[in-house]
């Protein structure tokens, strides 16, 4: 996904502070950021399950919304900024699976909040209580007991049931 973004035109950074020499047998790949990518790409397509942060910047609110929203929903969105307003707005006018305010990937580590995705992106969630919803089935069992008034209620009626129609037609 990298190599198909730096071969289409977009910025690719790489995160290096140890000066590291990484090659093909290594088996170790460096923090990315990708800028500029197109929509196009399998990395802005697609999930990404490596340190690889493609970065999407906007001109305005009305259009990083509508860039959301025109896509299919994200298991995570991540918010950068100060204005509570445009907060609320992102909050509000967005659907997606968790969204990270002012950092990247720290949800996914969060134990007191539930972390999954929505549409396209699954379904359900997992961590503590939530996981164990998610990945469990509880299986609800209602008997009803032989004594029930709602038998009176469901056909055939019988006579009892003749007696109290008969009895409310009085009453009203």
């Amino acid at each position: 996904m990298i190599t198909e973004a730096r071969d289409a035109g977009a910025d690719v950074t790489e995160i290096n502070p140890a000066g590291e020499e990484l090659g093909a047998k290594s088996r170790k790949l460096l923090p990315t950021l990708v800028r500029n990518a197109g929509a196009n790409l399998r990395l802005m397509r697609e999930e990404i399950f490596g340190p690889v942060l493609p970065i999407v910047e906007y001109t305005g609110i009305d259009e990083a919304i509508a860039d959301v929203n025109g896509a299919e929903r994200p298991l995570a969105l991540y918010w950068f900024g100060r204005d509570s307003g445009n907060r609320q707005r992102i909050l509000h006018e967005t659907i997606a699976g968790g969204v990270t305010i002012n950092d990247c990937m720290l949800h996914l580590v969060q134990e007191n909040q539930p972390f999954g995705g929505v549409g396209a992106s699954g379904m359900g969630a997992y961590h503590g209580e939530w996981g164990f919803r998610t990945f469990s089935k509880e299986k609800p069992v209602f008997t009803q007991s032989r004594l029930s008034a709602g038998a009176l209620l469901r056909p055939p009626y019988g006579k009892t049931f003749e007696r109290l129609f008969s009895l409310l037609r009085h009453i009203t």
